[in-house]
């Protein structure tokens, strides 16, 4: 095995830094430097504030949109739109409230711990269950139909007498959205708060 395999394998044991490798090996700081180098290169690992790491899907532009992509639209999230179901094995983040909202339905309700989203004017973090959306407007910030959180029935219902939709609660932006979004059909909804 040469000194570069050694060196993969020993960062796995958590040798993390070139002068704990050089020590290690009895050899120059300039040595593993070239050696670290080459394996960077080569695109094996990664040197950051002074620390070795091996590369892994998430350190590269692939894996950082995979993981920034909305679960249901597969959009990047915008995180002043951004929908969180943290889950009691992870997180399911979603690109708006649209998307969001519509994947509740793909999500068993005992493995829900919580849900946030933002608040459309102040930016504020906002609880998912107990936000008002406004569906149907105007305005688009992210997917179409467009559906748009707030913290407050008042704020939602100001922004709906400008830009138009509907203010709903979250149960009932699950199930108007779901209809919105029926294929193969037109669908005309006639939406009552």
């Amino acid at each position: 095995m040469d000194r570069k395999e050694k060196i993969l394998e020993l960062i796995k044991e958590g040798y993390n830094s070139v002068k704990a490798l050089s020590q290690y090996f009895g050899v120059s700081l300039m040595t593993i430097y070239r050696d670290v180098r080459e394996l960077e290169k080569e695109g094996k690992l990664i040197r950051k504030h002074g620390e070795i790491k091996l590369k892994t899907l998430e350190d590269t532009k692939e894996g950082k949109e995979e993981k920034n992509a909305c679960a249901y639209c597969t959009k990047l999230v915008d995180k002043r739109l951004e929908f969180i179901y943290h889950l009691k094995n992870g997180k399911i983040r979603a690109c708006c409230a649209h998307c969001g909202l519509l994947l509740y339905g793909n999500i068993k309700e005992d493995q829900v711990e919580a849900c946030m989203t933002w608040d459309f004017i102040s930016g504020n973090p906002i609880n998912c269950y107990s936000a008002w959306y406004v569906i149907g407007s105007s305005a688009v910030p992210c997917c179409s139909p467009s559906a748009i959180a707030f913290s407050s029935k008042e704020h939602a219902e100001n922004f709906a007498k400008g830009f138009g939709g509907v203010v709903v609660d979250f149960e009932k932006g699950v199930e108007v959205i779901k209809e919105l979004m029926k294929r193969g059909q037109r669908v005309d909804i006639k939406i009552e708060p």
